[in-house]
C-alpha cells in the first residue's frame, strides 16, 4: 500500500480540485498566537437521554522527565504512587471512597505487573478497593479512563480513579532465550552430574541479553521507521516537521512560563530535590534543528531526534465519577466525558494514523462537526505522524479510498490545536500521556470558554483512539 499510497498522494490527489496545500499547512502550524476566546456559547449539550452524565471531577500528572534522570532511581509504582497521592491531595477525596482504580502502561516492571494495586496500596488506598492493570501502547490510559467510564455507565461504580505510569530509566532485559531455558533446567536437575552437564552447555551467545522490544511485533518495523516512511508518503517534508516540533516546544515554553500547566503535582524525590516541572521542553531554532541526522532511515529520511518524542518517565491520574455522586459529594467538575471510540488499522502502512480514523467517527456519534469543537489535543509521537494526519484528514482522496467515507473531515485549525504543547516537548510517559490529554482538553476549555473539545491519539499496532470532552457549565 505504502508506494500505492506516495504515489496517488504525490499525483492523483494533488490534481485534485482540494489539494493538500502542503505549504500553507506548514505556515498555519507555525502559528503560536493566543488562541481565538470563544464567544458566550449556546450549543447544545451532547448528553443522551438515558445514559448516565459521567465526569471528570479533576486529574493531575507528575512532572513528566527525561528517562534516566532525576526520576532514575525509582521504580514505576513510585511515580504512579505519587500521582495518587497528589489527586487525592487536590481533591480531598476520601480514600475509601473509591470504588475502582485502573492503571494504564506499557513496558511493565515484572515485579510489580500490577502497578494499579501496588501504587493503590502505597498511596493509602483501602485495601478493599480493587484495581487492575490494563495496556493499551500509547493509549493505555484512555484505556484505563474508557474502562472507568464503562463500569459507571454500567451502574458497577460511582468514583473510578483512573491513571498510567511509565518508566524508561529502568526496563527489564532478560537474559537470553537459551541461557534462560538453561537456568531452568538448572533448577529442575537432580544430580551433580546433570547440573555440570548443563553448565558446560553454556557458550557465549548464551549471554547476549534481551531488551524490551522496539518494533512491532507483526511488522519487525520500529514506529521511528514508520513515522519516516508516512511522512514521505503524504509529502511531509523535513522542513514542516521541524517547524511543528519548534511550535510544540515554544508552546510548552510559553504554557509552563505562564503556570497554564496546573495539572503537575510537586514530587520529592528521595535523596534528591523536589521536582515541579517538565524538563524536557527545550525550544530551539531552525538552524540547530537542521543539524541533527536522521534517526531512523538514513541518510535520507526526514525524522529526527529533534522532531520526535522523546523517552520519559512519567505518571497521571484522573477522578470520575458520575456527576451525581460527584454533586452530592459537593465537587465541582471539570468536565463531561461524552463519546469515545477506538479503532484500528493496518500496522504496517498505517500504523500512526489512527487520528484520521477515530475523529470523524467519535464526532458522528456525539452528532457534531469539526467547526463544533472549540479544543483539539492530539497525541504528538512525531511531528511527521501529526502532519501525515492532518494532511490525511484534510484529503478527499484519503477519506474516499481508505476510509470509505463520500468526503473529507477536515483538518484542525491550527489555533485551536495542542496549544500548550504537546508529546513532542512536554513528553511522552506512554502509558500516562492519554489523561494528561484528557485534563489539558478539561482546562483549555475552561480557560478560553470553549464547550466541546477532542482527544486523540494513535498507538503501536495501528491502533487509535478518540473522545469528545463537553466543558462542565461554569
Amino acid at each position: 500500500m505504502a508506494s500505492m499510497l506516495m504515489n496517488s498522494v504525490r499525483k492523483g490527489s494533488m490534481r485534485s480540485r482540494e489539494p493538500f496545500r502542503a505549504a500553507q499547512l506548514a505556515a498555519r502550524s507555525l502559528s503560536t498566537s493566543a488562541p481565538l476566546q470563544a464567544q458566550a456559547k449556546s450549543k447544545k449539550t451532547v448528553a443522551k437521554p438515558g445514559v448516565k452524565n459521567i465526569v471528570l471531577v479533576d486529574g493531575v500528572r507528575t512532572p513528566f522527565l527525561l528517562s534516566g534522570t532525576t526520576y532514575a532511581d525509582l521504580m514505576p509504582h513510585d511515580l504512579a504512587r505519587a500521582a495518587l497521592q497528589g489527586l487525592l491531595n487536590r481533591t480531598g477525596m476520601p480514600k475509601d471512597a473509591v470504588d475502582y482504580i485502573v492503571y494504564g502502561t506499557v513496558i511493565q516492571e515484572v515485579k510489580t505487573s500490577n502497578v494499579a494495586r501496588e501504587a493503590a496500596l502505597g498511596a493509602g488506598f483501602s485495601d478493599k478497593i480493587p484495581a487492575h492493570t490494563v495496556t493499551m501502547a500509547c493509549i493505555s490510559s484512555n484505556q484505563a479512563m474508557t474502562t472507568a467510564v464503562g463500569l459507571i455507565a454500567a451502574g458497577q461504580c460511582d468514583a473510578v480513579v483512573a491513571g498510567g505510569v511509565e518508566f524508561m530509566s529502568d526496563v527489564p532485559i532478560r537474559h537470553s532465550r537459551k541461557m534462560r531455558k538453561t537456568m531452568l533446567s538448572l533448577n529442575k536437575a537432580k544430580t551433580l552430574g546433570a547440573r555440570l552437564s548443563l553448565l558446560g552447555s553454556i557458550r557465549p551467545a548464551h549471554f547476549s541479553p534481551e531488551l524490551p522490544a522496539v518494533a512491532e511485533f507483526s511488522t519487525a518495523e520500529t514506529m521511528g521507521h514508520s513515522a519516516d516512511r508516512l511522512a514521505a508518503a503524504f509529502g511531509v517534508s523535513r522542513q514542516e516537521q521541524d517547524e511543528f516540533a519548534l511550535r510544540s516546544h515554544t508552546l510548552a515554553k510559553q504554557a509552563q512560563d505562564k503556570g497554564l500547566l496546573s495539572d503537575i503535582v510537586s514530587f520529592k524525590v528521595p535523596g534528591k530535590d523536589i521536582v515541579s516541572k517538565d524538563n524536557g521542553i527545550r525550544p530551539s531554532s531552525m538552524e540547530q534543528m537542521a543539524k541533527l541526522k536522521p534517526a531512523f532511515i538514513k541518510p535520507h529520511g526526514t525524522v529526527t531526534a529533534a522532531n520526535s518524542s522523546y523517552l520519559t518517565d512519567g505518571a497521571s491520574a484522573v477522578l470520575i465519577m458520575s456527576e451525581e455522586k460527584a454533586l452530592a459529594l459537593g465537587y465541582k467538575p471539570k468536565a463531561y466525558l461524552r463519546d469515545f471510540v477506538y479503532v484500528s488499522q493496518d500496522p504496517k502502512d498505517q500504523l500512526l494514523l489512527g487520528p484520521t480514523y477515530a475523529t470523524p467517527k467519535v464526532l458522528e456519534r456525539s452528532g457534531l462537526k469539526m467547526a463544533d469543537i472549540d479544543v483539539f489535543e492530539f497525541h504528538e509521537a512525531f511531528a511527521g505522524q501529526i502532519m501525515a494526519n492532518l494532511k490525511a484528514m484534510d484529503s478527499d482522496w484519503f477519506a474516499k479510498t481508505y476510509m470509505g467515507r463520500t468526503s473529507k473531515v477536515g483538518s484542525p485549525p491550527m489555533e485551536k490545536f495542542n496549544m500548550w504543547g504537546g508529546s513532542l516537548s512536554l513528553g511522552h510517559p506512554f502509558g500516562a500521556t492519554g489523561c494528561r490529554l484528557v485534563t489539558t482538553v478539561a482546562h483549555r476549555l475552561q480557560k478560553e470558554g470553549g464547550q466541546y473539545g477532542v482527544v486523540a491519539a494513535c498507538a503501536a499496532g495501528g491502533q487509535g483512539h478518540a473522545m469528545v470532552i463537553e466543558a462542565y457549565p461554569q
